[in-house]
């Protein structure tokens, strides 16, 4: 059989990932052109720190985005002669190579890596803006409200966060609960957040312009109606996306747990900017409480939101990767980065290669995503 050697394997990494470099740098160069126009994302762009975490993640966004292209064999195709194949191993019948080596079931690691980023970077930030719409929901008006609102929903995300987490995950992602109905109706429930919170925010803000609030609120119901489809009935009117079980599960299983948290922040940052002067002066000029909530309270709430949801999507991504490691959440041949983990764990005594490159792509991608975190925290406190 025959090798590349480490300095070819290097070249045609580089060369493979082409796309990548290029989309980067034209992400890179546009950022800094423009930051004085983008406010803060122009301001993180030109700190050290969000300029590392923004190379980081973008890397692995751009990589799921040109996955195919980048890919040299699709990563579910087995070729018996390449398992366990050291990295560069040469392929007999296509002359092509397998760049980081073969897997237990001779499977490209290097495919399986970049195609894992693909469904790191679906599910994680979609689960976590799903929970950042419950939470976002039951914390403004428990915040704004008080009284017996407040009361009620504050027992209700204590009771989730008195339950064990890891044993939640276990019982939601489990193979025996798709047997029942709960992930379904828990999933109908969550889905219907961004949709009611999304309607009332444009009614709240567009109701002197009927035209307007007409047009916001088709897209709303087409946008969230496809999603609500798509993941709560596996029957997406466009057939875009193939939603398994096991993803719906993890859906449910981040807003159910992600939820609670978030409503205690946005309860506690809404407690607190519902004294600021223009909130005093929206309710004085007559305006409904969810216009004061959603036009005056949320915005000025964003830079802990955006933080927070920063660095819950990094929190996904090692959910992820724990569920697939231990063998739960995404179907065992799905190339996910804790799955490729878990099944080269038997054999790392004997074959390092496989474990490697998903290792350090779950860390890097949590690295970039802590470091934007830090980066957009600091300029949010300089605000």
């Amino acid at each position: 059989m025959q090798f590349l050697s480490p300095g070819e394997i290097v070249l045609k990494t580089l060369v493979q990932l082409i796309p990548v470099w290029a989309s980067l740098a034209l992400l890179l160069t546009l950022s800094f052109v423009f930051r004085r126009r983008l406010g803060l994302y122009g301001h993180v762009v030109a700190s050290g720190t969000g300029l590392a975490g923004l190379i980081l993640v973008g890397f692995w966004l751009f990589a799921a985005i040109f996955a195919n292209q980048i890919e040299l064999f699709n990563p579910l195709a087995q070729i018996a002669e390449l398992q366990h194949a050291a990295p560069g191993a040469i392929d007999p019948h296509s002359g092509l190579p397998y760049l980081f080596g073969g897997d237990k079931l001779a499977r490209d690691v290097f495919g399986r890596v970049v195609a894992g980023a693909r469904i790191v970077l679906i599910i994680a930030p979609l689960a976590t803006l799903l929970a950042l719409s419950v939470g976002i929901a039951l914390g403004l008006p428990a915040g704004y409200f008080g009284g017996r609102i407040d009361a009620t929903l504050s027992f209700l995300a204590n009771l989730v966060l008195a339950f064990p987490i890891i044993l939640l995950f276990y019982l939601l992602v489990s193979p025996g609960i798709l047997e029942t109905p709960i992930p379904y109706v828990l999933a109908a429930i969550f889905f219907a957040f961004p949709i009611v919170l999304f309607s009332i925010f444009f009614i709240a803000g567009y109701r002197a312009r009927p035209a307007a609030l007409a047009v916001r609120l088709a897209l709303t119901f087409i946008a969230g109606g496809w999603l609500f489809a798509t993941f709560v009935f596996n029957a997406d009117p466009f057939g875009l996306i193939q939603v398994s079980p096991s993803t719906l599960n993890i859906f449910v299983a981040v807003a159910l747990a992600s939820g609670p948290g978030i409503f205690r922040i946005v309860r506690s940052l809404t407690l607190d900017i519902k004294t600021r002067e223009y909130v005093f002066a929206a309710q004085t000029r007559g305006e409904s409480p969810w216009y004061v909530m959603l036009w005056e309270i949320l915005p000025n709430a964003r830079g802990p939101l955006i933080v927070d949801g920063c660095l819950r999507i990094g929190y996904t991504t090692i959910l992820l990767g724990a569920l697939g490691y231990f063998g739960l959440g995404m179907p065992p041949e799905s190339p996910n980065w804790g799955t490729m983990i878990n099944e080269s764990s038997r054999f790392m005594r004997i074959y390092v290669h496989p474990a490697l490159p998903p290792a350090l792509a779950l860390m890097s991608f949590v690295l970039g995503l802590n470091l934007l975190a830090d980066a957009i925290r600091e300029e949010s406190l300089r605000d």
